[in-house]
């Protein structure tokens, strides 16, 4: 048994026809193909956390500055 009820034998079968059909270069390339349009996703998503990490950041800063000065006013009343 295997994988969802399919066996190994299914699968190797499956393998050959997508090996013959293909060729081991094409697979090669669509294979590297697919590696660089995961890699570049991954990347764009770590340059998405770090910019909503920084506009987070810019917020914080700003709600900050935004306290002390009303602080100072309340302390000049």
């Amino acid at each position: 048994m295997g994988i969802g009820g399919i066996s190994i034998w299914q699968l190797l079968i499956v393998l050959v026809i997508v090996l013959l059909l293909f060729g081991t270069k094409r697979l090669k390339n669509i294979g590297s193909d697919l590696g660089s349009a995961v890699k570049g996703f991954k990347g764009a998503m770590k340059d998405g956390e770090e910019a909503d990490k920084q506009r987070l950041e810019k917020t914080d800063e700003a709600h900050v500055i935004e306290g002390e000065i009303n602080h100072k006013e309340k302390e000049k009343s």
